[in-house]
């Protein structure tokens, strides 16, 4: 099992060292410091799970979790504090540790991590999102995006006047984002609060026209969720 620790702090990383180097068949192909770092890593190294903590600076390990690939890692969260339990597990994180970590409650996490694929863990609504780029790594927040596109096993996410692409499906990055996101076509979702206008036709379907000025369409399976969902942000 090839395990990456994530963790802004030394001694908590050799700790999880010492305590893993006990454990059959565990083995750490490496430490990230931050969450960009641990993005990378992550990519090029191809571990089976990372043991990811909750609170480092500027980015939070929900955030890297919520930036990892569908196919990517498992999961294990691991924090000295208890106050993001709860929301782990609602997320359906594959285990939550509380430092100092019990060995054995370290085995019994590992013993959880799949064989083959990734459990996937789909944090609570996230503030901001790790986009890889030719020179390093955006830090994109969620509040900039306007809409999102799918496009093969990757999501164009249209924000601060770009387009950047994130390795997601288009479903599993929605999970991710929370309510603030609808789905407007099958291969189309746009958020609420950039929406200015929809222009509906007389075929059902709409033409939304965003704050920005964009125009995109939604179909007419999407067009009444919309509206109900705008409604319900006006109320």
């Amino acid at each position: 099992m090839r395990l990456l620790i994530v963790d802004d702090e030394a001694p908590a990383r050799a700790r999880l060292r010492r305590l893993l180097a006990g454990i059959d068949g565990a083995e750490v192909v490496g430490e990230a410091a931050d969450g960009e770092q641990a993005l990378e890593m992550a990519e090029r190294l191809q571990p089976d799970a990372l043991l990811l903590d909750v609170q480092m600076p500027e980015l939070d390990g929900l955030a890297v979790a919520a930036s990892l690939p569908d196919d990517g890692p498992a999961v294990i969260f691991v924090t000295a504090f208890d106050a993001f339990a709860l929301q782990a597990f609602d997320a359906q994180a594959l285990d939550y540790l509380l430092k100092p970590v019990a060995p054995e409650r370290l085995a019994r996490a590992l013993a959880r991590v799949p064989q083959r694929g990734r459990v996937r863990v789909a944090p609570l609504p996230v503030a901001q999102l790790l986009v890889p780029t030719r020179t390093g790594t955006q830090v994109l927040r969620v509040a900039d995006i306007h809409w999102l596109e799918a496009a093969d096993n990757y999501v164009t996410l249209h924000a601060l006047g770009r387009e950047w692409l994130l390795r997601r499906t288009l479903a599993g990055l929605l999970a991710d984002l929370g309510d603030g996101f609808i789905r407007v076509h099958r291969s189309a979702a746009v958020a609420l609060a950039q929406v200015a206008e929809v222009r509906p036709n007389d075929k059902g379907d709409a033409l939304l026209r965003l704050r920005d000025g964009s125009e995109l369409a939604c179909s007419r399976a999407h067009r009444a969720a919309l509206m109900q969902r705008l409604g319900q942000a006006g109320g």
